[in-house]
């Protein structure tokens, strides 16, 4: 079962004591259903090897803010949060360019 495989092959990498631990998550996932900072938590309990990355902060639910997560309390990170907004597919579909990509980004986060 490639998903047993790519867990274990995750594991083998974040068991490393030396290992930083990205814990990736989609802004519109709720953060304690998180595979990947369960996973990171469960070998960094205290989570001093984990940042975690929050994706697709312009897709979350209107009314609902990023804000407790990237300042860091609600599953608190020594390492905190980083919010990423990339192009998604409609963006890419208008040739939207990377620098126009990031532009928007840049936007997003003056603008929340």
């Amino acid at each position: 079962d490639i998903e047993v495989q790519i867990r274990a092959m995750c594991l083998n990498y974040i068991s490393n004591p030396n290992a930083i631990i990205l814990a990736v998550t989609a802004g519109n996932t709720d953060l304690a259903n998180s595979d990947a900072l369960q996973m990171a938590l469960n070998v960094d309990p205290d989570g001093n090897r984990t940042i975690g990355v929050i994706t697709k902060l312009d897709l979350m639910d209107h009314g609902t803010d990023a804000t407790e997560v990237l300042q860091n309390r609600i599953v608190p990170l020594r390492r905190g949060y980083v919010g990423v907004m990339n192009r998604g597919q409609a963006d890419i579909a208008k040739d939207l360019s990377i620098r126009e990509g990031l532009k928007k980004e840049a936007d997003f986060f003056r603008s929340h």
